[in-house]
């Protein structure tokens, strides 16, 4: 990694010319000679890419182009899981430094590995998306995505260091704690999800702390969806730069796309290490740069966890369009949902995004819902639950005149109808870490 100083409208960012701004070609005949590399290492060192590899009737010295990736097939959640929980690695498992996994309550949780080589290219990514977002060497970086088997804290941190910043390594939770070192210590970088932000800039305000007045500069928010609503709300309450980071623990973990604090407007994907496809998730074929779709990666750099052709189930589109900050790598637009989150309310697709960017920012409504799934007969149900902002009305009649407004607008803008709730301040539950928006009782019976 070799980081420079630029300069650009009075700012100073870090920035490597060399690899973020590579001419097009340049970039493609890289990515085609270490996907080479990367087929040939998962055929010869996994079972499960041999066994699939050869049922499509593919080898690796079949790829001569990028397009010919398209015969190779997909690689899904269920493959980890199935092979549970060394069976994808590439390498013998001592040569793993670290695991990570999912939580796994749905089933098996999914594991991922490291070598020493892996952990590297993990700090070096986070430390590139870390200076696309805005920080420095030398900045205090609050770090308050949780620490453990998910990826998030251990990736923040790794590679803030790598960076040259002072980290803080505190964590989820202990919110008013969160607010008080906020303070104290002056960071510049909030690193967590942006559910939480709005769950620290909440309590702060009790508090009588001003988040505004703080040194802390820019935002880097990912681990979960969130909607140009809620990035405006994030950036009035903290006044920072809101910046958006994209990454996936069975890819690497974040650091995958980041987003650049110059434009705020669609995220780098890192091409020089992983390669793009959107495809239409009904047909599986690969669809043109610019439309929208399901989003796969290939790893390309990876040693211990290659993934050929994963299937995020990201909705997204790829942009190909200069960028005020430089850089050349290819932007994912912000992802709208996954398309194993859509609902289906008598027969309108639905992503908890789109009703998001109706709730956030709403009058007189907190920027914190939950939506609640129910099944009635054969017709699938939604109930939004949302509350109202401190100090506002709370009696029945205004909650129930605020239940219809939002109702309305849901229906007026989605095109779905739904019930909506709306209860008094501190009802719904608040994040410290992975908002849960969605509650499915579907299949379950919903607890009195």
């Amino acid at each position: 990694m070799s980081l420079q100083p630029v300069y650009q409208e009075d700012e100073v960012f870090m920035f490597d010319p060399a690899i973020e701004a590579m001419p097009r070609r340049d970039l493609e005949a890289l990515q085609l000679d270490r996907l080479r590399h990367t087929l040939r290492h998962a055929y010869e060192k996994v079972a499960h890419f041999r066994r699939k590899f050869d049922a499509e009737g593919v080898k690796p010295d079949d790829l001569k182009t990028l397009a010919d990736l398209s015969r190779f097939p997909f690689t899904h959640k269920n493959d980890l899981r199935d092979n549970y929980p060394f069976g994808m690695f590439a390498v013998a498992r001592e040569n793993l430094l670290r695991v990570h996994a999912s939580s796994g309550t749905t089933g098996k949780p999914t594991v991922v590995g490291y070598t020493r080589g892996d952990l590297d290219l993990w700090s070096d990514l986070m430390a590139r998306s870390l200076a696309c977002a805005g920080a420095r060497p030398g900045d205090i970086t609050h770090n308050a995505y949780g620490y453990g088997l998910f990826t998030g804290g251990l990736g923040f941190h790794t590679g803030a260091e790598r960076l040259g910043c002072t980290v803080v390594p505190v964590s989820g939770g202990a919110t008013e704690r969160q607010v008080a070192l906020l303070n104290d210590f002056g960071a510049r970088i909030l690193c967590c999800t942006p559910s939480y932000a709005l769950n620290i800039a909440e309590v702060a305000e009790r508090m009588g702390t001003d988040l505004r007045k703080l040194p802390v500069c820019y935002g880097v928010f990912g681990a979960e969806p969130w909607s140009d609503a809620m990035r405006r709300d994030l950036e009035t309450r903290l006044a920072v730069k809101a910046v958006d980071i994209y990454g996936l623990s069975e890819i690497i973990g974040p650091g995958v796309a980041c987003e650049c604090h110059v434009e705020q407007n669609g995220l780098h994907g890192w091409e020089d290490h992983f390669l793009f496809e959107v495809i239409d998730p009904n047909t599986l074929e690969p669809l043109p740069v610019g439309d929208v779709g399901e989003l796969v990666i290939t790893t390309l750099t990876k040693e211990a966890l290659p993934m050929i052709r994963y299937r995020t189930r990201d909705i997204t589109r790829i942009v190909d369009e200069p960028c005020a900050c430089g850089r050349t790598h290819r932007r994912i637009m912000r992802i709208t949902g996954r398309d194993d989150d859509m609902i289906i309310i008598r027969g309108i697709n639905v992503y908890p995004s789109q009703v998001e960017a109706v709730l956030v920012g709403f009058p007189g409504i907190a920027p914190h819902y939950q939506l609640v799934l129910t099944r009635q007969g054969a017709l699938d149900e939604m109930m939004v639950e949302v509350e109202m902002l401190a100090g506002g009305p709370t009696n029945d009649d205004a909650r129930s005149r605020k239940a219809d407004e939002i109702s309305h607008h849901i229906k007026s803008l989605i095109g779905v109808s739904c019930d909506v709730t709306v209860k008094t301040p501190g009802e719904v539950p608040r994040s410290e870490g992975k908002a849960v928006r969605v509650k499915d009782f579907r299949n379950k019976p919903r607890p009195v």
